[in-house]
C-alpha cells in the first residue's frame, strides 16, 4: 500500500544512466501543496540564471498532482515544468489521460529528467524497477505508431505512455508530448527539449494503491462534489458538445479569431463547430481524463470524402478555431485531419496553426509567394495547403523549416512588416481568445509568465456567462457588476484570484474546468480535499497562499533570467488595430489600459512597478527568503527607497 504522503521524486540522469528517489519533506508539501508548485522548486533548484534551453541538463520535469489517482472529482492531471526551448522563459504544461496516475501508482509523484543520451532511448518504469531501453527502433515513429509498438515491447496494453512524434525529434519549436497519443503537454516545446535528449518515450505501469489519510471523510466529500460539479451549468455544455461548444456562440458576438487575428467574426463558423461534431456525425464518443465525469473529450472519425479513415482524440476549441477560424478553413473534416496529424506528429494545435495562418497573410500581402512556400498556394481558405504544410513543418522540409521555429523567429528571417502579423510576444503564439474584448483576460495574457495565452489564469468569470460566474465575481470584487469584460476596474483583482486558484488547480491535480469554467470545486473545497488526502491541516486562505508562493517563484524564475516589465505586453497586433466589425467595433487594448492594469496587478502582488521584480518583503512573507539572496547577488531585487524628507 502507498499512502499519498510521503511523496517520491525519481531522478533519471540520461548522461550518466543514474536512477535515484528523494523524497519531499511534509513541510515543502505544504508549502508548495503538490506538482506545479513542487515542480517550480525543483525547476529553480536545478537550473542557475546562466542555464540555456539547450543544455543536458535543463531538466525535464513531471508532476502528478497530489489527488491525482484518487477518486477526487476531474483530478487526473500531469504538469510538465522546463526551461522553455521556445522562449528561453519559465514554461508549464499541463496534460490529462492517466499517464500521471500510473505515474502515482508506480510509486512517484514527480518524475526528473537530467543529462542527454547519446542514441534514442526510452525509460521504462514498472513500480519500482526502472530502465532506460533502446529506442532506436522508435526513433522516426509518429506516436500512434510508438505507444503501439512499446505496448507490445513490453507485452502490457495497459501501459501508459508519454512519447514524441517527428516534430520533437526534428526539434520543432512547438513539438510537445504526447501522452496516449490524444492528450498533450501542448505549449512551449516540451517535446523539442524530449528530443534534444533524445528520450523518445516514458512507459509506466504501477499496481500500487493509494491511500488516504482519512479514507471515509474523503470519499464521501469527493462524492458530494462530483454530484455538486455534474449539476453546475458550465460542466454540463462541456459533457455535451465539449470546448467546441463555445464557438457559434464567440462567433456571434464577434469575438472569434479568424484570419489570423484580422477579423472576430466569420460567416459559417457552424461548420466547425462542437454542434457539428455531433450533428454531423464525426463524434463517436465522450472520453474522459483519470476520476472525471465531465468527459468533455471527443473521440472523432471522417467516414466518406478525401479524408475518409482519419480518427483522433478532439479537437478542442483551440484547435477547431486554430486550423479551422484562423486560417480561413471551414472544412470539419479537414480540421479533423489537421489535428489528426497534429496528435501523431507531436504538435503544438496553436502554435501549428498560428504560423500557417501568419504565412498564409504573408502572401495575401505579398511578403511571400507561391514560389517561396514551395509551390503550395498557402491563402485562407486553403485546407489542402493547410494540411500539406502541417507535415513539412513536422519534418523541417523545405519552407516549412522556417515555420517550424515559431512565428516570432520566422517573421525576423521574412522580414518586411510580417512581425506586426506574428501574433505573439515572449516569442510564444497567443492562443485563442480575442482578448481586445476582455480587459480581464487581456491582463492575464500579459503577465502570463510562458507567454500569452489562458492556460496560467483563466478568468472565464469576467464574462458571466453563467450564474456561478456572476456569483464568483461578486466574492472577488464585491459586487457581480464587475462581471463586465470591458470593465478596466477590477480586472487585477480578478485576474490574481484566478491566478492562484490555478496553482492549486494544477498543484492538486485537479482540471481547470472544474474549478475556473465551472466552479463546483473552489479554493475552499480543494483544501478541504487535500487536509483529507495527507493529513496536513489547510484552509481556503493558505491554499491561496501557496497559490501565490508558486506564482510568485515562477515570476521569479524569469526575473532570475533577466526578464523586466518590458516583457509583460501584448501581441502588435492586439494593441494596434481595432476590432472590425460588430457591436464593439473599434475596441483594442491600447498601452495606457494595459498600462494601469498592470500598475494594479503589481501593486496587489507586492511587486516594484517600475521592474515588475517582487520586492523583498514579499519573499519574506511567503517563505522564500533563498530566492531573494540568489536575486540580491545578481542585482535584481529592488532596492527600498528612502524620502529625503524623513
Amino acid at each position: 500500500m502507498l499512502n499519498v504522503f510521503p511523496y517520491k521524486i525519481l531522478f533519471v540522469d540520461l548522461s550518466d544512466q543514474k536512477v535515484w528517489e528523494e523524497e519531499i519533506s511534509k513541510e515543502d508539501l505544504e508549502k508548495y501543496i503538490g506538482s506545479r508548485g513542487i515542480n517550480a522548486k525543483l525547476l529553480w533548484d536545478w537550473t542557475r540564471d546562466d542555464t540555456l534551453p539547450s543544455d543536458a541538463n535543463n531538466p525535464l520535469i513531471f508532476g502528478a498532482g497530489t489527488l491525482t489517482g484518487t477518486h477526487a472529482p476531474s483530478s487526473g492531471r500531469v504538469t510538465v515544468t522546463c526551461l522553455s526551448p521556445t522562449t528561453g522563459l519559465y514554461l508549464k504544461s499541463s496534460t490529462g489521460g492517466h499517464w500521471g496516475s500510473e505515474l502515482k501508482y508506480a510509486g512517484y509523484s514527480n518524475l526528473v529528467i537530467l543529462g542527454k543520451s547519446e542514441k534514442p532511448v526510452y525509460i521504462s518504469i514498472n513500480d519500482g524497477t526502472v530502465e532506460i531501453k533502446d529506442a532506436s527502433h522508435l526513433w522516426g515513429k509518429d506516436s500512434r505508431e510508438t505507444v503501439k509498438t512499446i505496448k507490445k515491447d513490453l507485452k502490457d496494453d495497459g501501459v501508459q505512455v508519454a512519447c514524441i512524434g517527428p516534430a520533437g525529434e526534428n526539434m520543432v519549436d512547438f513539438s510537445c508530448i504526447m501522452f496516449n497519443i490524444y492528450s498533450a503537454a501542448g505549449r512551449g516545446g516540451t517535446g523539442m527539449l524530449m528530443g534534444s535528449k533524445m528520450l523518445k518515450a516514458i512507459a509506466i505501469r504501477g499496481k500500487r494503491a493509494l491511500v488516504v489519510d482519512d479514507s471515509y471523510g474523503f470519499n464521501k466529500r469527493a462524492v458530494e462534489l462530483r454530484h455538486d460539479l455534474s449539476k453546475d451549468t458550465g460542466a454540463m455544455r462541456l459533457t455535451e458538445f465539449g470546448t467546441g461548444n463555445i464557438i457559434n456562440t464567440v462567433n456571434a458576438a464577434h469575438a472569434l479569431p479568424s484570419y489570423n487575428f484580422q477579423e472576430s467574426h466569420i460567416e459559417g463558423a457552424y461548420e466547425i463547430s462542437g454542434e457539428n461534431l455531433n450533428e454531423g456525425k464525426y463524434l463517436k464518443r465522450n472520453s474522459g481524463c483519470g476520476s472525471c465525469g465531465i468527459a468533455c473529450h471527443r473521440y472523432t472519425e471522417v467516414n466518406e470524402g478525401k479524408y475518409k479513415g482519419s480518427y483522433a482524440g478532439g479537437p478542442e476549441f483551440e484547435t477547431l478555431s486554430a486550423l479551422g477560424s484562423g486560417c480561413g478553413v471551414l472544412d470539419m473534416p479537414a480540421v479533423l485531419k489537421g489535428n489528426e496529424l497534429c496528435n501523431i506528429y507531436g504538435m503544438d494545435t496553436i502554435s501549428a496553426g498560428s504560423v500557417i495562418q501568419w504565412a498564409m497573410e504573408c502572401v495575401q500581402r505579398g511578403v511571400l509567394s507561391f514560389e517561396d512556400t514551395d509551390g503550395i498556394e498557402l491563402e485562407f481558405g486553403n485546407s489542402d495547403a493547410m494540411i500539406e504544410m502541417l507535415g513539412k513543418i513536422a519534418h523541417r522540409d523545405g519552407f516549412g523549416n522556417i515555420l517550424a521555429d515559431g512565428v516570432k523567429k520566422a517573421s525576423e528571417k521574412v522580414g518586411g512588416d510580417s512581425w506586426k502579423w506574428a501574433v505573439q510576444a515572449k516569442g510564444l503564439e497567443q492562443s485563442r481568445v480575442e482578448i481586445r474584448l476582455r480587459k480581464g483576460y487581456s491582463l492575464a495574457f500579459a503577465v502570463n509568465m510562458r507567454g500569452p495565452d489562458h492556460l496560467l489564469t483563466e478568468c472565464v468569470a469576467e464574462s458571466a456567462r453563467t450564474p456561478e460566474g456572476k456569483e464568483l465575481i461578486k466574492k472577488i470584487c464585491g459586487d457581480e457588476k464587475y462581471a463586465n469584460p470591458y470593465l478596466v476596474e477590477k480586472r487585477a483583482d480578478i485576474v490574481r484570484w484566478h491566478e492562484d486558484c490555478y496553482v492549486a488547480t494544477d498543484s492538486l491535480g485537479i482540471c481547470a474546468f472544474a474549478t475556473t469554467l465551472a466552479y463546483a470545486i473552489g479554493p475552499k473545497e480543494m483544501a478541504e480535499l487535500f487536509e483529507l488526502a495527507t493529513g496536513i491541516p489547510m484552509t481556503e486562505e493558505k491554499i491561496m497562499e501557496a497559490g501565490r508562493r508558486t506564482i510568485t517563484l515562477e515570476k521569479s524564475f524569469n526575473v532570475r533570467r533577466g526578464a523586466d516589465r518590458s516583457i509583460d505586453t501584448l501581441p502588435w497586433r492586439i494593441m494596434n488595430e481595432p476590432i472590425k466589425t460588430g457591436p464593439m467595433k473599434g475596441i483594442m487594448i491600447t498601452k495606457e489600459i494595459l498600462d494601469k492594469m498592470l500598475d494594479e496587478y503589481y501593486d496587489l502582488h507586492g511587486w516594484d512597478k517600475e521592474t515588475s521584480w517582487p520586492k523583498a518583503e514579499v519573499y519574506e512573507s511567503l517563505g522564500l527568503q533563498f530566492v531573494a539572496s540568489e536575486l540580491e547577488k545578481l542585482g535584481r531585487l529592488p532596492q527600498v527607497q528612502y524620502s529625503d524628507n524623513i
